[in-house]
This record gives structure tokens, sequence and C-alpha cells, in this order.
């Protein structure tokens, strides 16, 4: 069975003209769950990784295993106001209005290599924020992946126009 097969498509959510693309079907197959976390740590697996940053929430889910996988460890990316130490945040800009993540002003040393990860790339505002928050810790982001692509929104685009290389495992074109 291919990962793609185990994404659910729900149609109009969270509102009318959009196609979500669930991944807790994919999660829920132990084979599925497998093949992610087996690709996502092969095609890193040379590229001398130090961390793993991952995007709240579903890069929450694949990111410690994938980290585990590689023998590095992982930090959090989280929107504002959830991590309870020291933090440095970046502020991004949404459809309407803006958001702000954070991570530990501690979580990243100068000069590691940082994959970001998460589930699914549109737009690409909070992976660039997330980029950025790896630089400002001085960080290196080495790379950013996600499980789906989501092309015609051009995220992944964008984020190879600031320097950074992605790598994802689906796509869903016109959609």
């Amino acid at each position: 069975m291919s990962i793609k097969s185990l994404i659910r498509n729900i149609p109009d959510y969270p509102k009318k003209g959009i196609m979500f693309r669930d991944i807790t079907t994919l999660f829920g197959d132990a084979e599925g769950l497998r093949e992610v976390i087996d690709t996502l740590a092969g095609e890193f697996q040379d590229q001398k990784i130090d961390v793993i940053a991952g995007i709240e929430a579903r890069g929450f889910i694949i990111g410690p295993a994938v980290a585990l996988a590689l023998g590095v460890g992982f930090v959090p990316v989280r929107k504002k106001g959830k991590l309870p130490a020291e933090t440095v945040s970046v502020e991004y800009d949404l459809e309407y209005g803006s958001d702000i993540i954070e991570m530990h002003v501690d979580a990243i040393k100068p000069g590691q290599r940082v994959l970001i990860l998460d589930d699914l790339i549109a737009t690409g505002g909070t992976a660039l924020a997330a980029i950025e928050l790896v630089k400002k810790a001085g960080g290196v982001p080495v790379s950013c992946a996600f499980i789906i692509d989501l092309p015609d929104l051009g995220g992944a685009d964008r984020i190879r126009n600031a320097g950074v290389p992605v790598f994802n495992m689906v796509e869903f074109e016109g959609e």
C-alpha cells in the first residue's frame, strides 16, 4: 500500500473549498508509519544532522522518531507562549494576519546542523519562519522535510528560493 493511499482526504475542512489531507490514518497504519520514519531517516542519514526541529503539532509526532533513528536530538518549534523557559521567536505572515513561533533560546547550539520537519508544506510561511528561527539561534538549516507537498501553493519553491533544500514523500497537485 502506498503512503499516498493511507492519507485521508476530507473535503471542505476547515472551510469550504479546502481539501484537508488527514495523516492520522497514515499514522494509524504501522507499516505506513514505519515507511515514513524509515524514508525520512534514510534520506538524511549521510547529511550529518545534529538535531531535528519539529514544527507544532504534527512535526512533534514524526520528529522524535526520525531523531531516534538518526541518533540525534529533537527540538520542538511551538506557537507563542507554549514553552516554559526563555525563548527566541519569529513573527510571520498568514493569509489573514500573523502568528509567532518560538523555541527555547538554548535548544540549538551555534553551528549545529538542523533538519526542519513537518507533515505538510503548503504556502511555506511556517517553515520559512522556522528557518529564520534556527538561524537566529545560530543553527544551520540543512533541509526541510515533509510527508506531503501541495506544489500548487508554492511553499516548497519559496523555501528553495531561500536557499534551503526541500524533501517530500508525496504530492497532491491541483487540489
